[in-house]
Parts: C-alpha cells; sequence; structure tokens
C-alpha cells in the first residue's frame, strides 16, 4: 500500500482531533474530486514500519480521538488486505480510539467485507459534484452518507451515525 500523507490535529475529516491517512489509489475517480493526487495507486510512498510508527505515535496521545482512513479509497481493491489488518492493529492496541473510513463504494457493497468489524464510521459513496453541499457535515455530497458501522450491522440495515 501506498500513501501520500499523515496529517494529525486534523478536525474535519471526523470527530475530535484525529490522525488521517491519505492512502494512494481510487478507481472512482468523481469529478470535482478534491484529491486527485491521490487516485493513481502507484503515486505516493510506501507505506512502513516507519509511517506505521508515526501513525502510533499519534494514536498514543490523549487528545487524539482516533484515525480516519481516506485517500484516494482505503476500499481501493489492492489496498483492502493491508488496510484491514492496520484497522485491526489499531483496533487491538488503541481500543478506545476510534476509526472512520471515507470510500467510494456504497454500504450495500462492502458490508461484508472484514475491516468492517473494525471500523467505526463509514462514509459511504461516491461524491457527485451536482450534489455537492458545503453545509454537509463530514461529506461532500448529499449521496453520501455517515454511518454507524457497528450499529448497521447490528440491525441489518442502515443507520446514520448522528453525535
Amino acid at each position: 500500500m501506498r500513501y501520500h500523507n499523515i496529517t494529525h490535529d486534523d478536525m474535519l475529516n471526523g470527530t475530535g482531533l484525529r490522525v488521517v491517512l491519505w492512502v494512494s489509489g481510487c478507481t472512482h475517480c468523481c469529478e470535482g474530486c478534491h484529491n486527485k493526487i491521490t487516485w493513481d495507486i502507484n503515486d505516493g510512498i510506501l507505506f512502513d514500519e516507519k509511517a506505521k510508527k508515526e501513525l502510533f505515535y499519534y494514536l498514543e496521545k490523549n487528545y487524539t480521538e482516533g484515525i480516519t482512513f481516506s485517500g484516494g479509497d482505503p476500499l481501493h481493491p489492492l489496498n483492502r488486505a493491508e488496510i484491514t489488518a492496520l484497522a485491526k492493529e489499531i483496533r487491538e492496541r488503541f481500543p478506545n480510539k476510534n476509526l472512520w473510513l471515507y470510500t467510494g463504494f456504497k454500504w450495500e457493497n462492502i458490508q461484508n467485507l472484514d475491516i468492517m468489524k473494525y471500523i467505526d464510521v463509514l462514509v459511504d459513496d461516491k461524491f457527485i459534484i451536482q450534489l455537492k453541499d458545503n453545509n454537509l457535515h463530514w461529506k461532500g455530497s448529499s449521496n453520501q452518507r455517515v454511518i454507524d458501522v457497528k450499529k448497521s450491522i447490528e440491525k441489518g440495515e442502515v443507520c446514520l451515525f448522528d453525535k
């Protein structure tokens, strides 16, 4: 897996102060995407132990609420195994931190992926420029959903995140 950046003290991509891993690779290529530089799966920096240590350093901070996986698309088919293993390791090592994930895939098509066992909140679906709304919280277009993953799995239906 490759990535473009690790940001910390982020307040825009989930609740509280967060660490964000911006992974490489996206198959959706949405018109108006704010992060086109991350589309190429072969671009960016190799995610290695040094990058993992950087993530963990910021996750160890008491004020860091959690991590957000964004990109690109963390669920690009070539990212899935590594991002799932990373999410599992973070969940085990930092059980009180929450994990958010942004993807262009719809919940209905990815709800059974192993990674969903570790994700708390999922922002799903492609960004559609015609549905862009700057007043939306944690999403860019009105078709996207901010999903409470654990509730949705438990109830067998999409439950929106409300905080």
